[in-house]
């Protein structure tokens, strides 16, 4: 994918293989304000700490602030996380991280792009509702969607209602 995708006010670009590293951080601190709701996710690694692939992660910033890490499932983009550093939340980095996942997704050919989430979580659920994404019926998930929700579910991560949304692009 080019940069011209991107508009440069939006600061998003994909990660250089340095940078990597550092988002772990910025997933932590994100992850830490679950606690707001009564969630602590169980200790392990970070969802970021998993790839070594800076060809599936947007990031947001110099240092990054923010990104999005992407993949594959069922032959849709499928968002496996989105963070921001919560010392730069409520900017608007999230909204533009997603927007660049969503306009990767149609420049790649993929007819949509699903999530799994936090139902009630007012920037979870409800936040990816307001820019397009739908609950998506269990009897709509392909073999590969399931299989990632039953492997969350292994994880230890359904810390409250989950469900799966799609926006369809």
């Amino acid at each position: 994918m080019t940069s011209e995708l991107f508009p440069a006010s939006a600061n998003v670009r994909w990660a250089q293989p340095g940078e990597l590293a550092g988002l772990a951080a910025v997933e932590v601190a994100a992850d830490g304000v679950f606690a707001q709701v009564g969630i602590t996710f169980p200790p392990g690694t970070t969802m970021i700490e998993e790839t070594d692939d800076p060809s599936r992660v947007l990031v947001a910033g110099t240092p990054p602030v923010g990104f999005a890490m992407i993949g594959w499932v069922d032959g849709s983009v499928h968002l496996d996380q989105l963070a921001v550093h919560p010392d730069h939340g409520r900017q608007g980095i999230g909204g533009q991280l997603l927007e660049a996942v969503c306009d990767h997704a149609a420049s790649a050919g993929s007819g949509a792009v699903t999530l799994t989430t936090f139902r009630d979580v007012p920037w979870n659920g409800p936040w990816y509702a307001r820019r397009g994404f739908a609950v998506l019926d269990e009897a709509e998930w392909g073999p590969e969607l399931a299989a990632l929700v039953v492997h969350e579910r292994e994880l230890g991560i359904e810390l409250a209602p989950r469900v799966v949304m799609r926006r369809i692009l």
